[in-house]
């Protein structure tokens, strides 16, 4: 396997997306790669470029050109790149992910909570969460149509009753499983008042990574509330305040602002 200098990484980074968490990673793993960035068009979807990178057409996508193969790797969907990037680029060893293993008092080897979490989260994530926050956007966009105002009110009354009907009712199951899972998070002492890590323990893990994009939308969205749910908010501030995640925001940023910025 050829050191991670020796490779090429591009992230095909779109505003407003899950590459958010990508970047976080990357930055974790301390890997060289660049950004080619893409902005959302007026109606909220990808540029039609995207899909010359990969027939999907959507963000986060990962390209990685390994010395001598000819041809780049090209990885889409987040928790496929993220498993990827972690498999063959020392995620493990860095601590991306809980150890698998513990002895038990009976001298065998049984599977760890924080491990058997990291494998329900890695799934959880883009299985049940994100779909219901995606949902939640296009709301949105159906309540505040490019319309007549005349018809406004039909368009509203329309995402009123799936909100009620059914997002509202997931929000309500959801929600507060995320937040008793981070009260029960294994290895965490917050006796002192200050609870550190995640939903898998008292680390970040690529768990964390990839659920992070969404969690933190709903919370700078009001979806979710330090009133109702303060162990998710906390959780959204130790993210922004981790340092990986804030260098890879501040990359973003140079971007974003037309800057250039070189690989790591």
């Amino acid at each position: 396997m050829a050191g991670s200098k020796d490779i090429t990484i591009t992230l095909y980074w779109l505003n407003d997306s899950r590459a958010q968490n990508i970047v976080w990673l990357l930055e974790s793993l301390r890997l060289p790669y660049q950004i080619k960035a893409f902005k959302r068009m007026p109606s909220g979807l990808a540029p039609p470029e995207m899909k010359d990178i990969h027939p999907l057409g959507k963000s986060p996508v990962v390209s990685i050109e390994w010395p001598g193969s000819g041809k780049p790797l090209v990885l889409a969907e987040s928790g496929n790149i993220i498993e990827y990037l972690i498999d063959h680029f020392g995620g493990v060893e860095k601590g991306l992910v809980p150890q698998r293993y513990a002895r038990d008092e009976n001298g065998q080897d049984t599977e760890t909570e924080s491990w058997l979490r990291y494998r329900f989260f890695m799934h959880y994530s883009e299985g049940s969460l994100m779909p219901n926050l995606v949902l939640q956007l296009i709301l949105e966009r159906i309540r505040n149509p490019p319309v007549p105002f005349f018809i406004k009110p039909l368009t509203r009354l329309v995402a009123n009753a799936v909100q009620t009907s059914f997002l509202d009712k997931q929000f309500a199951v959801h929600f507060p499983f995320l937040e008793d899972q981070l009260k029960t998070a294994p290895g965490v002492d917050s006796s002192n008042g200050h609870r550190t890590g995640g939903l898998c323990g008292k680390d970040f893990t690529a768990a964390d990574m990839l659920i992070s994009f969404g969690v933190i939308a709903a919370t700078d969205a009001g979806l979710i509330t330090e009133y109702k749910f303060p162990e998710i908010v906390a959780y959204t501030r130790r993210i922004k305040e981790n340092e990986a995640y804030k260098r890879g925001l501040a990359r973003v940023a140079d971007i974003e602002s037309g800057k250039v910025t070189a690989s790591l």
